[in-house]
C-alpha cells in the first residue's frame, strides 16, 4: 500500500468511526453539498508528477482533500481570545450543528476556558511543558509525564527538580492565546502529589491565589459518573507534533499555528479498563488538557495520550476525585511503591478549607528512598543469543597528535553505494532500487529539515549535487557550519563480520579539507580524541576486501566527532552488538543512525564548538515479532569534562549526566530537526503521551532494560 492510500484508508477509517457514533453529523454529512467537497482549501497536494502513474496520484488526492473536509468540519479546532472560544463558522465546509452546539455552550466554556492554563518553565530545557487546569480555589492537575520534566520525588516529598540554576520554577499562563500577547501568569508553588506508574496520569500542583491584582479563575467542577457523549471539547495548548505521520493534514487543521489556547470538539466513545476514550484533535502540548462536557459544563476526563487520526485517552474525573480526595484528606489511605514503600498524604489539621494550607507528602518510613532509574526488562534476564559470538568492543575513539591525514582520489568512491535504505528487506540485493517501497521495511535515509537544512553542506561530486557522502555500507551528511556530520548511518550484517586492522585517519577528497577537522580539537589531553560516529568495525563485513573497505572508510574525519577518553560507556558501545542478538537470526541485520546535538549552548575549546550530547537509532526486523522496530538512546560529556575547563563549559545540570537513556525518537526528531520517517512509528516508546516535548526517558543500566516491542 503506498503512503496516499495509506493516509487515504486512515481518514476514512476515521471519518466513517465519527458518522456512526454521531447519527446529527452523520446526517449533515450526506447533505452537504458537492461543491463544498471540490473546491478544497486544504494543502494536502505534493508533488507527485514523478510518479508513475500521475493520475491515479491526482485521483487520490481528491479523494484525500475530500475526506480532509469532512475532518475538519466535524472535529474543528477553534482559536480561543479573549478567554472566549471563536465561535466563528464562515467557511462552506463549517458544521452548523457544532456552531449550534458550541454556542448553546458557552456558558460552561467560558468558566473552563479561564481555568485553563500553560504550564511554563524557568531553568529548564524547555520553556513549556503541557496543560494543566484548576480543580480546586488553588490546585490544578496534569499528568504524571507532564510533571516529571520539572518535578520528582526526592525520598522525602515531592519536590522540583534541579535546573540549570538551581531548583526549577513553574507558572500557569491562563491566557497564551492567539494574537494576544498579554499572559496572566501564576505561580505553582509546589508539587502536591504524582501517581506513580502504573497508575493513572495525574499529578496534582498548588498554584498561588493572587498574581498582583489578578484571582484565579473558578475550578471546573469534576463529573461524578462520566460516560459516553457527542458533545465534549478539549481545552489546551497543542504544539506542532513531529510524531505525526501527515504532517499536511496537521498544518491545514491547525493553521500552521500552534502552542496556543485552542478549543477541539468531539465524543468520547467510550470508558475502558479506566480509561476514557476520545477522538477531539489533539497533538504533542494537548498533555493535560481538561476534557469538557458541553451540556453539563463538568470536566469528564483529563487527556492524556493519543494517536493522530486514532483514538485519544484521558483519566476519568471520578478517578481524578478520588486521588484528589486522598491529597485533601488527612491521615489518607497509604499507598504501595514498587519498592512497597508506604506513601502517606497529611496536610494541617481540620482543614476542610477549598483552599490548600500546607500539604506535604511523605514517607513513612524516611529511611527508604526511591529511586529513579527505571527498569524495562526484555524477555528473560538472558536473552537469546545471535548464531555466531560478537566480541565486545572497545572504546571506538582514538587519542593521538597531530595528524596529516591520508586522502585518496576522488575517483576511489565511484563504487561506494553507502546506507542503503532496503538493507531490511528480506529479498535485498545490490540490484535492489532503494526507492522500492515493495514492504513496510524499507528505511530511507534520513532528511535534514527546517532551519537546519540550510546547514546541510553541498557538493559537487562527478557533474551533480549531493549532500550525502557514500562510503562502503554507510552515508555521512555534513553540517557546513560544524564541519562535523549532523549524522552517520550504516548498514550492519552481523553474520558476515570481518576482523580489520586499524588505519590511519583521512580526509574526504570529495569535499574542502576547509569543512573538515583533522587536529585542532584533538590530540592528548587535555584536548579531544576522535570519537567515532559509525563504529570501526560496524561496515566492516563482507568478502574480505569489502570488509577492509569499509573498516578505511569508517576512519574519515568525516566520520567523527570531539569525545573526551572516559566518553564512552560499556552499554553505549554495545548497543549495536545487543540489538544484532534481537534481529532476525536468518539475517542478523540492523540499521544505525548516529551523531551529536547541536545546540547555541555548545562551547567552544581550540577552535571548534564540542557537542555536548549525542544520540543513536538502531532499526532492526524483531526476530519474535517479524515486523520492523526501532529505537532512540541517548548519552552525553558533561561530567567527562576536564575541572580546569569548568569556567568555560560553566554550570551543566542534567539528570542523565554519564548514562546512557532510552528515549523516543520523536524527541530526536524534534531536537535535530532530523526527520526520521516511519521510524518514528514503529518506536516502542512512541504513542504512549502528549507532553510537549515527550522525552519519558529511560535509564539504561544494562543491556536487559532496553525495550524493543511495545
Amino acid at each position: 500500500m503506498t503512503d496516499l492510500e495509506t493516509r487515504l484508508q486512515r481518514l476514512r477509517a476515521l471519518n466513517a468511526a465519527i458518522g456512526s457514533q454521531d447519527r446529527e453529523l452523520a446526517e449533515e454529512r450526506a447533505d452537504l453539498a458537492p461543491k463544498a467537497l471540490a473546491s478544497p482549501k486544504l494543502a494536502v497536494q505534493r508533488d507527485l508528477n514523478a510518479g508513475p502513474e500521475p493520475t491515479e496520484h491526482r485521483a487520490l488526492l481528491a479523494e484525500i482533500s475530500k475526506e480532509s473536509i469532512i475532518l475538519r468540519r466535524e472535529r474543528p479546532i477553534l482559536a480561543i481570545r479573549e478567554n472566549k472560544a471563536e465561535l466563528v463558522f464562515k467557511d462552506q465546509a463549517d458544521s452548523e450543528i457544532w456552531k449550534q452546539r458550541l454556542t448553546d455552550a458557552a456558558p460552561a466554556l467560558d468558566i473552563a476556558i479561564r481555568a485553563a492554563g500553560r504550564i511554563e518553565l524557568s531553568g529548564a530545557e524547555f520553556d513549556w511543558v503541557g496543560t494543566g487546569w484548576l480543580v480546586r480555589n488553588d490546585i490544578i492537575v496534569t499528568n504524571r509525564h507532564v510533571a516529571e520534566e520539572f518535578s520528582e520525588h526526592n525520598g522525602s516529598g515531592f519536590v522540583f527538580k534541579q535546573g540549570t540554576d538551581g531548583a526549577m520554577k513553574a507558572g500557569v499562563d491562563f491566557l497564551e492565546e492567539i494574537d494576544n500577547p498579554d499572559e496572566l501568569v501564576f505561580r505553582l508553588l509546589k508539587p502536591l502529589y504524582i501517581e506513580e506508574e502504573p497508575g493513572p496520569d495525574v499529578a496534582f500542583f498548588q498554584v498561588e491565589l493572587l498574581s498582583g491584582d489578578a484571582k484565579l479563575a473558578d475550578p471546573i467542577p469534576l463529573a461524578a459518573k462520566p460516560g459516553t457523549s457527542h458533545g465534549v471539547a478539549v481545552i489546551g495548548y497543542p504544539a506542532f507534533d513531529s510524531r505525526i505521520p501527515d504532517v499536511d493534514l496537521m498544518e491545514d487543521l491547525y493553521g500552521r499555528v500552534y502552542n496556543k489556547k485552542r478549543l477541539a470538539p468531539g465524543a468520547i466513545t467510550a470508558v475502558k479498563d479506566g480509561k476514557l476514550l476520545h477522538n477531539c484533535t489533539t497533538l504533542g502540548g494537548n498533555s493535560g488538557s481538561c476534557v469538557l462536557d458541553l451540556s453539563s459544563g463538568e470536566a469528564f476526563g483529563l487527556h492524556f495520550s493519543g494517536r493522530f487520526m486514532a483514538t485519544n485517552y484521558a483519566v476519568p474525573a471520578d478517578t481524578i476525585r478520588s486521588l484528589l480526595a486522598k491529597v485533601l484528606k488527612p491521615h489518607a489511605a497509604n499507598r504501595t511503591t514498587r519498592r512497597d514503600t508506604r506513601v502517606e498524604v497529611s496536610h494541617g489539621p481540620q482543614d476542610t478549607s477549598s483552599t490548600v494550607q500546607d500539604h506535604t507528602i511523605a514517607l513513612a518510613t524516611a529511611s527508604v528512598t526511591i529511586p529513579v532509574t527505571v527498569s524495562i526488562s526484555v524477555g528473560q534476564p538472558v536473552a537469546h543469543q545471535p548464531s555466531q559470538p560478537i566480541p565486545r568492543r572497545g572504546p571506538d575513539i582514538t587519542q593521538t597528535a597531530d595528524l596529516d591525514g591520508e586522502e585518496a582520489a576522488v575517483a576511489d568512491y565511484r563504487d561506494r553505494k553507502g546506507y542503503r535504505a532496503t538493507f531490511l528487506h528480506a529479498d535485498d540485493s545490490d540490484d535492489m532500487d532503494d526507492d522500492d517501497e515493495a514492504n513496510e521495511a524499507s528505511v530511507a535515509l534520513p532528511e535534514v529539515t527546517g532551519e537546519a537544512a540550510k546547514d546541510v553542506l553541498s557538493f559537487q561530486y562527478e557533474g551533480k549535487a549531493e549532500t550525502a557522502l557514500r562510503y562502503q555500507h554507510f552515508s555521512v551528511v555534513m553540517s557546513e557550519s560544524r564541519r562535523m556530520c549532523f549524522f552517520s548511518a550504516v548498514n550492519i550484517d552481523g553474520s558476515l563480520a570481518k576482523k580489520t586492522k586499524r588505519p590511519s585517519w583521512r580526509w574526504d577528497p570529495r569535499i574542502p579539507r576547509a569543512q573538515q577537522i583533522m587536529n585542532e580539537c584533538y590530540g592528548d589531553p587535555p584536548r579531544f580524541s576522535r570519537g567515532h560516529m559509525t563504529r570501526r568495525e560496524d561496515p566492516a563485513w563482507g568478502e574480505p576486501d569489502i570488509a577492509t573497505r569499509g573498516n578505511a572508510d569508517s576512519m574519515h574525519v568525516t566520520n567523527a566527532t570531539p569525545q573526551m577518553q572516559s566518553f564512552n560507556s560499556p552499554v553505549w558501545l554495545e548497543l549495536e552488538d545487543y540489538a544484532l542478538g534481537h534481529a532476525r537470526q536468518d539475517r542478523m541485520r540492523i540499521s544505525v543512525f548516529t551523531g551529536p546535538y547541536f545546540t547555541d549552548k555548545d562551547p567552544e575549546l581550540y577552535g571548534v564548538r564540542i557537542p555536548l550530547r549525542f544520540w543513536k537509532i538502531i532499526a532492526f526486523i524483531h526476530d519474535d515479532t517479524g515486523k520492523l522496530c526501532a529505537t532512540g538512546y541517548e548519552m552525553g560529556q558533561e561530567a567527562d569534562l576536564l575541572p580546569e575547563e569548568e569556567f568555560v563549559f560553566g554550570r551543566f545540570a542534567s539528570s542523565h549526566v554519564d548514562g546512557v537513556i532510552q528515549t523516543r525518537i520523536s524527541t530526536i526528531q524534534a531536537r535535530t530537526l532530523i526527520d526520521f520517517g516511519q521510524l518514528v512509528a514503529v518506536d516502542p516508546l512512541a504513542g504512549d503521551n502528549e507532553a510537549r516535548f515527550d522525552r519519558s526517558p529511560r535509564r539504561i543500566a544494562d543491556l536487559t532494560d532496553i525495550r524493543f516491542v511495545r
